[in-house]
């Protein structure tokens, strides 16, 4: 392997690079380096390698490098050494690729010219081929801006490649690929058709006769049809890779489980439990009792146990179901279907906590003040029995005084304890003042067709809160034993916005007349005094929008750096062991530090914990984008026969092409042209969030509110398309006079963006 070289003057001992010396250093690599290259390469020793961390933490919070601790790159450059797909030939006749694993998010697919190697016809490629090259830039060649040469080809993987099938006169037939990326069809010669009938889901592979064959594609399975029930999630599902069929092995094992012995278990079922969770929840993992504290020390204090299912005594460590929540890494939601991270047997039923019937559990038994503030905590391992099963909105109709068969006899020794407690804990949420965005979310409702009835946004309640207050103290308590037990976990952790977005936070901030401290440790109250000062104000949605924005993502990691949109020094995730590997993680590792049984975290798994926790955090982002991506489908097929439909919509996006509007209505997601806008140019201003018209001054916010007509509507692909309908506002500054032409009068030029840096 050639080895890195970083620039010649970064080698200066102790001296941090800059970020172009690190972005210098990425694209002179032959290989994708990891930190520790980088740290080799510019001599970077001892305490000055928390520095780097934090330093390329912020780039990748940038976007200007991506990938992990292992390997970095500049999202938007191809390496050196690189995978690509050959797709088409040019006039010229010569073979065009395009990389295999690129992202909207890096920017426009680049084009790369496959040169041909005439003295090595071993490695002869040709289109449907994958392969491996040797990647260089072109300089300044806007068709081809990489050329390749190739190193060898490789076997291309099938799963992901998803179209619907249209069948020709004569035998054969076209397919339409369901990747919007793929922007061309597919041809599919007589006799590989698969017997795939015409407007049929099909996963097919791409295949040739010969290195100079006709691209051409082979059907492999037959999905039936995209109209069909469950069929838009099954979409999401193959296109991502999601595992949804557990091995033999597997379900063997789930099938096997037996209850866990009980000797060593605390009897909690003389408690009233209850689990309250959404009215269509099909499995209920944790279960909350709360009491005022008879401790006369603790006057108008509370005690609060959480108790969550069991999963650990379950899933051992290297089995088959563990192998298979492992490689899952959680559960994925649709609006259809439910793809488990583990077998049935075990989380609608084992592992559920259903009312009346004893469940194995890990509990925590906390104590805290009237004010909220914890003074102590225990886990244990006990039996429980929940007393009911509640949904969020039979709860709070209780309290609120409706009650119901089931709610009236817990009102008094239940459920107005939780209340109380929740209270109290409230009062220290809003003195620990964590990040206050209570966006809202959608919900899809399907008939029985499995087709969209109704799209809805359903009220936060205080019983989610309360939910989500209590198990956000198990959390923190199990962050906190496993640290006082010097025992290894895996954190949830959320990073600090990076430097760069803050400055791009507090311009942004200046141009609607507010500032953001420059000085001092920043934290989330920064944002909430923005976010209280806009409060009802015209600006109050676009000022939450850029918020939400200027933050990192969540992780999961064997490291601490603490939580700062709950704004908490240690964050794990203990609550959800049904639906989460990490959680599992967490109870293995709570088992073992307290000795609580055989079934502890394995030394095999302390010393696997970094590559579980990039697994983990792959797939939940994998989970959310096949989530929205289905979501997005839906509601584009619950829209197609509204063409020519007028919307109520909001500026979510902007991009120098266009931008992005979000509807009102549904919440449904869709893009505006440049082109439907006006008869301007737009520039894009980073600064004030805006596309300004560059003659009028007439502008388009992120946050404004407008109206669109949609004109196209492409289910398979979840993509709407609008024509903006509203004018642009002026938004400060002058707007520059419209260019004359020879006569005088002004020139309608067609409607493009350009940049503003």
């Amino acid at each position: 392997m050639t080895k890195s070289r970083a620039p010649a003057r970064s080698k200066t001992a102790g001296k941090l690079p800059s970020k172009q010396d690190i972005l210098d250093f990425l694209k002179a690599s032959t290989a994708k380096p990891g930190k520790r290259e980088i740290a080799r390469a510019f001599n970077i020793k001892g305490n000055d390698r928390v520095a780097l961390k934090e330093l390329l933490r912020s780039m990748a919070d940038d976007g200007l490098i991506a990938g992990s601790r292992r390997e970095l790159a500049r999202p938007d450059v191809v390496p050196q050494v690189a995978v690509i797909d050959i797709v088409e030939r040019d006039r010229d006749g010569e073979f065009i690729a395009r990389p295999a694993n690129w992202e909207e998010k890096q920017g426009p697919v680049p084009r790369i010219l496959v040169i041909k190697e005439k003295s090595n016809t071993g490695l002869a490629a040709g289109i449907g081929d994958r392969v491996l090259a040797r990647v260089a830039e072109r300089g300044g060649n806007a068709d081809y801006p990489y050329q390749a040469r190739v190193i060898k080809r490789l076997a291309r993987a099938t799963q992901g490649l998803l179209g619907i099938f249209r069948k020709l006169q004569g035998g054969g037939g076209v397919i339409d690929p369901i990747d919007r990326k793929q922007l061309r069809e597919w041809s599919v010669p007589r006799g590989q058709t698969g017997d795939a009938e015409n407007g049929e889901l099909v996963r097919f592979e791409i295949a040739r006769a010969s290195r100079f064959g006709a691209q051409s594609a082979r059907v492999t399975d037959r999905l039936g049809s995209p109209e069909a029930e469950r069929a838009t999630s099954l979409i999401a599902i193959h296109t991502h890779g999601i595992p949804e069929v557990f091995s033999d092995a597997a379900l063997a094992e789930a099938e096997a489980a037996a209850e866990p012995d009980a000797k060593r278990r605390e009897d909690l079922r003389h408690l009233p439990f209850v689990t309250i969770d959404p009215a269509d929840a099909r499995d209920h993992d944790d279960a909350v009792w709360a009491e005022p504290d008879p401790d006369p020390a603790n006057r108008g204090g509370w005690v609060v146990m959480v108790a969550i299912a069991d999963v650990a005594s379950y899933v051992k460590p290297g089995s088959a179901l563990d192998r298979e929540a492992r490689k899952r890494g959680n559960s994925v939601y649709f609006p259809d279907r439910v793809v488990p991270m583990l077998p049935e047997r075990i989380s609608n039923d084992l592992c559920s906590l259903k009312e009346d019937e004893t469940r194995p559990c890990l509990a925590v038994r906390m104590v805290f003040d009237k004010d909220g503030r914890k003074k102590s905590h225990r886990f244990l391992r006990a039996l429980m029995r929940s007393a009911a099963s509640l949904a969020y909105q039979q709860a709070q109709s209780a309290i609120d005084g409706r009650l119901d068969a089931v709610t009236e006899p817990l009102l008094k020794t239940v459920l107005r304890p939780l209340w109380g407690a929740y209270a109290s804990l409230v009062l220290a949420r809003t003195e620990r003042a964590p990040l206050d965005l209570d966006l809202p979310e959608r919900k899809i409702l399907l008939d029985e067709k499995g087709k969209v009835r109704d799209v809805i946004t359903p009220p936060r309640l205080d019983a989610h809160r309360l939910i989500e207050e209590f198990m956000i103290a198990a959390n923190i308590a199990a962050a906190e034993t496993l640290e006082a037990k010097r025992t290894p976990l895996i954190y949830r952790v959320h990073d600090a916005p990076s430097k760069e977005k803050l400055a791009s936070f507090a311009e942004f901030l200046g141009t609607i007349g507010l500032s953001f401290p420059k000085a001092g440790t920043l934290k989330p109250s920064h944002f909430n005094r923005i976010l209280a000062q806009t409060r009802g104000s015209e600006t109050a949605d676009l000022v939450s929008e850029v918020v939400l924005r200027s933050q990192s993502q969540a992780e999961y990691a064997p490291g601490n750096f603490g939580h700062f949109g709950l704004n908490l020094r240690r964050y794990a995730h203990f609550t959800s062991p049904i639906r989460r590997y990490a959680d599992l993680i967490v109870h293995r590792a709570l088992i073992r530090a307290l000795d609580l049984g055989p079934d502890g975290l394995s030394d095999v798994e302390i010393a696997e914990l970094e590559p579980i926790a990039q697994a983990i955090s792959g797939t939940e982002r994998r989970a959310m984008l096949a989530e929205r991506e289905t979501a997005d489908r839906l509601i584009a097929a619950y829209l197609a026969d509204r063409i020519g439909v007028r919307f109520q919509a909001r500026v979510s996006g902007l991009v120098r092409s266009g931008l992005f509007v979000r509807l009102a209505e549904t919440g449904a997601d869709g893009f505006v042209p440049a082109s439907s806008i006006g008869h301007e140019y737009f520039v894009h201003d980073e600064a004030r969030q805006a596309l300004v018209g560059e003659d009028t001054g007439a502008a388009f916010q992120l946050g404004d509110s407008v109206e669109v007509k949609l004109v196209e509507a492409i289910p398979t692909a979840g993509a709407l398309r609008f024509e903006m309908l509203s004018e642009g506002r002026l938004i400060g500054g002058k707007p520059k006079r419209r260019p004359a032409s020879k006569t005088g009068r002004p020139v309608q030029r067609q409607s493009r963006t350009r940049k503003r840096r």
